[in-house]
């Protein structure tokens, strides 16, 4: 069974790097940068995107950068750490939390034959800063189709609509937000003025993975979810939630660091009563602050020569 297993692992490495040689690229868009525009190959390993350092004009994995949330959810934290939280599927969880920003998500999923815990994705963001709610999400999807924008977003419970164009952006001034549609269909970046920015992708469970992972996705749905990339600008001291509290000067991670699959516990710590409520136990949001964490020299990770964790160094 383990040599099937294995088997079943390489091929569907295999497949991905077929899928991906050489039609999947990508390019530096910082016109000041020395590889502006120019066209470099996205590595095989990268899971679903991957982006151009405008200035190492290095290709990065972005599932593999600090403030990464991709997958069945897989974190990179602030700290450089990898880790998994897997919740439990339809609850909403705080994975950010400060005086002036909460983010929580919602997780997605379904349980395995023979499985004692869900497998989990994060389908939906709710993002509160200052008065305002902010919503971006993955659609329920049966069959997935690259042409089918599955993404929704709505800000203070409006809609907002943006054209199935790359660098289609709106604009909410009054907010300080701004989203860019970085493909066509299914990617956005959403940068709220000096608090944070991210960028989301909407992906599907494909056949492979669900062979190779066991998840036993049906035709009835693919469990389209958020692949997502974080910046953040100022968090204060006292931030916390799953993802948040990695960017604390002097966390240590709580998780077993070395293993297959390093796993943060503590579910209960951090679940919300809905996706736009700030009730979980570790919830900032709305309260004092008692300092603020200035934006440092940007980490640069990759993977460790064991395959088990990353290094990474400013």
């Amino acid at each position: 069974m383990a040599a099937i297993v294995i088997l079943e692992t390489i091929l569907f490495a295999l497949a991905l790097m077929v899928q991906r040689t050489s039609s999947w690229s990508v390019s530096c868009s910082n016109p000041n940068s020395a590889c502006y525009g120019q066209l470099q190959s996205c590595p095989a390993k990268c899971a679903q995107w991957c982006e151009v350092d405008c200035t190492t004009c290095n290709v990065q994995c972005a599932c593999d950068k600090p403030g990464a949330v991709c997958q069945d959810p897989r974190f990179i934290g602030g700290d450089g750490v990898m880790f998994y939280f897997h919740g439990e599927k339809d609850k909403d969880f705080c994975i950010v939390s400060d005086p002036a920003l909460h983010i929580n998500a919602h997780f997605i999923g379904k349980r395995g034959s023979g499985m004692k815990r869900d497998f989990t994705w994060v389908q939906s963001l709710g993002i509160l800063f200052s008065s305002h709610q902010l919503y971006i999400g993955a659609q329920t999807v049966a069959s997935w189709d690259n042409n089918v924008d599955a993404l929704s977003l709505s800000f203070d419970g409006q809609p907002v609509i943006l054209p199935p164009r790359i660098g289609a952006t709106h604009h909410i001034s009054e907010a300080g937000v701004e989203i860019t549609r970085v493909q066509g269909k299914n990617a956005v970046t959403i940068e709220v003025k000096g608090s944070m920015k991210l960028e989301a992708h909407v992906v599907p469970i494909t056949k492979q993975e669900s062979r190779v992972h066991k998840y036993e996705i049906t035709s009835e749905n693919c469990f389209a979810h958020l692949d997502i990339n974080f910046q953040f600008f100022n968090l204060s001291s006292d931030v916390n939630g799953v993802l948040g509290q990695t960017y604390v000067p002097g966390y240590k991670t709580r998780v077993k660091v070395g293993v297959p699959m390093p796993i943060l516990g503590g579910d209960q710590n951090y679940v919300a009563s809905s996706l736009f409520e700030t009730d979980c136990t570790v919830s900032k949001f709305g309260a004092a602050s008692s300092g603020i964490i200035r934006p440092a020299s940007p980490l640069s990770c990759k993977s460790s020569d064991s395959g088990r964790g990353f290094l990474c160094r400013r």
